[in-house]
């Protein structure tokens, strides 16, 4: 078996099962008499787009994804913008998306397209806050060590689009999402923050999240720390068209018609990239050495966000999904491994991923040491091992696989 060929045909696979040319036209709602409406958010907003004019190529409106991530669309507007950290292009994309959907009538549809990145795609700053004020909120989270549920839950409070706000914005109109999610559990409300769906926690107490955030500016901290005037729960009509899941079983379908049996851990692990790292080679390690769980030769699956948290000290380059790949290399065990990032893009890397392989630390005996500096990407950069794939256009989240043989 050439095990790297086999683990780009896994990685590859999962990517396939996510691509709204694929998957988004059995999930479209009939089309109705009066107008129709497209707006949307992510990283796969532009691919969304371009599948909804396939099906219906009159279709009008306004998208934003990120920069690099357009494609070619007629009726359909594609904005670009800056992840993970907002800029003025997404507070512009905002403003244009509700003043899209607003004025609409009970007999009209607006199509929603969010994937995962529309949290800082589409940032309008809640009133009384700036969007400079945004942005450093949004660069402290990204190096907080906060799991994806509870940065969405100071992200929703902190915005004027997102936790239903962009629905609020064109009723009477019907609202229909089409999503594909990129978070743990597949929480509508996770997915670029909830904007056309009910938030319960519009009126939580957040202080536990801005006790972890110490330098946050003022207008912000208020506002989290304010109770803010309860909202009439409302019913969403909210298609999920692609989930982790559905990637992790494309992929381990690629395993058995290879004679290989696939376990899939799961599509929701969190936690530091470097501590999984090590857990996943004590999975690893317990099929080695006794075939347990699952018999050797065995694909361990998993799919989640992990964080990678920066301590003091200039960090040098990477991505959570090869720190973790590089903290699996240090158990030293005779495994290949590769994790990506479904969009292509590791945190703010020109890579989705890496390979691992059972020689990577003879030719990295400095594996520690990058691993400590956070500077995995520079690493495997230096090995040839990245998995360079550019945008895909849509967005699952991590995909992870471990080759036992």
């Amino acid at each position: 078996m050439d095990e790297r060929a086999f683990l780009e045909r896994v990685f590859r696979a999962g990517i396939a099962a996510a691509d709204p040319a694929q998957v988004l036209v059995r999930h479209l709602p009939e089309r109705p008499k009066d107008r129709v409406v497209v707006v949307g958010a992510g990283k796969a907003a532009a691919s969304m787009a371009r599948a909804v004019e396939a099906a219906w190529p009159d279709a009008t409106g306004v998208v934003v994804t990120r920069d690099g991530h357009s494609c070619e669309t007629s009726g359909i507007e594609v904005l670009e913008a800056s992840h993970p950290v907002p800029d003025e292009r997404s507070e512009a994309a905002a403003r244009r998306m509700l003043d899209a959907v607003r004025g609409l009538g009970p007999d009209d549809l607006v199509l929603v397209l969010i994937s995962g990145g529309g949290s800082s795609l589409m940032a309008l700053p809640a009133e009384g806050l700036t969007l400079a004020e945004k942005q450093a909120v949004n660069r402290q989270l990204l190096a907080s060590g906060l799991g994806i549920g509870d940065m969405n839950r100071v992200r929703r409070r902190l915005s004027g689009i997102k936790g239903g706000k962009l629905a609020l914005a064109a009723a009477p109109a019907r609202v229909v999402t089409l999503a594909i999610s990129d978070v743990p559990g597949d929480d509508p409300r996770a997915i670029a923050s909830g904007p056309t769906v009910f938030d319960p926690e519009a009126s939580a107490d957040l202080s536990a999240l801005v006790d972890r955030l110490p330098d946050l500016p003022e207008a912000a901290r208020r506002l989290l720390l304010a109770t803010p005037a309860p909202v009439q729960p409302f019913e969403a009509d909210y298609r999920m068209i692609a989930t982790p899941m559905m990637a992790l079983e494309a992929a381990a379908q690629v395993a058995r018609e290879a004679g290989v049996t696939p376990l899939i851990l799961g599509d929701a692990l969190e936690g530091e990239s470097a501590a999984l790292g090590q857990m996943m080679a004590g999975v690893a390690r317990s099929v080695l050495d006794h075939g347990h769980p699952l018999p050797r030769p065995a694909l361990i699956l998993s799919g989640g966000e992990t964080t990678v948290t920066i301590g003091a000290g200039k960090p040098g380059r990477g991505g959570r999904n090869t720190e973790f790949l590089l903290s699996l290399a240090l158990a030293r065990l005779p495994i290949f491994a590769l994790a990506g990032d479904t969009d292509g893009i590791d945190g703010t890397e020109d890579a989705a991923g890496a390979i691992v392989t059972p020689d990577t630390l003879t030719r990295a005996p400095d594996a520690a040491r990058a691993l400590a500096a956070h500077d995995s990407y520079s690493l495997f950069a230096r090995l040839g091992d990245l998995v360079i794939t550019g945008p895909t256009l849509t967005n699952v989240n991590d995909l992870r696989a471990i080759l036992v043989t």
